[in-house]
């Protein structure tokens, strides 16, 4: 899934860590996500790293000691002028404490001092140095004033030490500076429920019923209500491979379970949440924002309605096996609607009365909107593209084909209209 980050300018700074060839990396990723990069390096980071391979990755000059320029945007204070956002990665202990000091003793930290945008900090540094109190404390300070702290890793050093204080990866980092680029204050800190994937009902222990969904759409909503800033709960049964870690993840298997951490986690989304009727004025600036499910599991409708334990063997099943069944508990029609917006999604294959059977799930599972999906056959599943439909009670606009992350943006997008509409309706109440 691409970030799309046209448009958008960032300042790297790279300090003197081992880790400073990862900054390199992480340029990259910048620049393939369309984004322009300027860089800043220590004096200690030139020990590890040249300029030179940083303006061949960005086509930009780096700002250094030695190249500041006063006639022209190379210093420390023009080059943060036309830039959104400042990450330093790797972030020494030695820079960590300067910055929560406002020390500008070198190039790096006189370009943070003057900035002022968004900042983020990759910390790399040994295990010990990171521990101490003086470091722990300047990251409190930090944070305190703002700064978005990528956590380190735990793993072996290059020092050799085993423990808390490896540059995060590039990836998590990207992910972290994009959702600061790329956040909207009406989904920022929103709660949201995302479900995915095809439920696996088990026969016996090595066997079960499934279908093909590939779980890519629901991943790519997650990723998107993530770079707008949504505290996002993925219940999933195919793993969060390719979403920041920092998503919380729930893994599942079966219909039971998504009903049942789906109906937990809309509990947990709410919790808080004052009534309309309950607030006064002075109330109303506390309220929680609504949350959101969006429900794009393929939840199986029938399960084995008496799963074997252990591995039934061939021998023992004849010829020809018949598995009774039983339905599955509908998750939509049994689940607390109230004070949430949800989205359903519908993959049909009748062309005929595709349509109509999700536009009658509005009613029948008293749903906010429906994102209808028509399937040729299974080969349909998997793939990197998807075409939807968005139906709601005022009607039915279709969204056109394109990647799934691209998609999901448009989907996101019109489910927010879904609270503007009421909030509207309100007003004229």
């Amino acid at each position: 899934m691409q970030i799309d980050l046209n448009g958008k300018n960032i300042l790297l700074g790279v300090t003197g860590s081992i880790s400073a060839y990862k900054a390199c990396d992480l340029a990259r990723l910048f620049v393939k996500a369309g984004a322009k990069v300027y860089v800043v390096m220590t004096p200690s980071a030139e020990r590890f790293i040249s300029a030179l391979t940083f303006e061949a990755l960005t086509r930009n000059a780096v700002l250094t000691e030695t190249t500041e320029s006063w006639s022209s945007e190379l210093n420390h204070i023009d080059i943060g002028k036309k830039c959104d956002v400042f990450v330093i990665a790797p972030a020494t202990a030695n820079t960590l404490n300067k910055l929560s000091k406002g020390i500008a003793d070198n190039i790096l930290t006189q370009t943070a001092l003057a900035f002022k945008g968004d900042m983020v900090v990759a910390p790399a540094a040994n295990t010990q140095m990171l521990a101490n109190h003086y470091t722990t404390g300047s990251l409190k300070m930090l944070e305190v004033n703002d700064y978005i702290v990528v956590k380190p890793q735990e793993k072996l050093l290059a020092c050799g030490d085993v423990g808390n204080g490896a540059l995060a990866e590039p990836s998590e980092i990207f992910f972290e500076v994009s959702k600061s680029l790329l956040k909207e204050p009406f989904w920022e800190d929103r709660r949201i429920v995302v479900t995915g994937g095809g439920t696996r009902e088990k026969i016996d222990e090595v066997r079960y019923i499934s279908n093909f969904s590939s779980g890519k759409m629901a991943k790519a909503i997650c990723l998107s209500l993530y770079l707008k800033g949504a505290d996002v709960c993925y219940i999933t049964t195919m793993g969060n491979d390719g979403l920041p870690q920092s998503i919380y993840t729930i893994d599942v298997e079966d219909a039971q379970e998504i009903f049942d951490y789906t109906k937990d986690a809309i509990r947990v989304a709410k919790k808080g949440k004052m009534s309309k009727a309950s607030m006064n004025a002075t109330d109303r600036h506390l309220i929680q924002k609504e949350p959101y499910l969006f429900m794009v599991s393929a939840v199986a409708d029938f399960t084995p309605k008496f799963p074997q334990k252990g591995k039934l063997k061939k021998s023992m099943i004849g010829e020809n096996w018949s598995v009774e069944l039983k339905q599955t508990t509908d998750v939509l029609s049994n689940i607390d609607k109230r004070d949430i917006k949800t989205i359903a999604f519908k993959a049909e294959m009748d062309t005929q009365e595709g349509l109509n059977s999700a536009i009658s799930l509005l009613k029948q599972k008293d749903v906010d909107a429906v994102c209808y999906n028509l399937l040729k056959d299974a080969k349909s599943f998997g793939g990197n593209e998807n075409e939807i439909t968005f139906i709601t009670q005022d009607g039915q606009l279709p969204l056109g084909r394109s990647d799934k992350l691209t998609l999901s943006d448009k989907i996101v997008n019109e489910a927010k209209k879904l609270s503007d509409n009421e909030n509207r309706h309100n007003n004229r109440s």
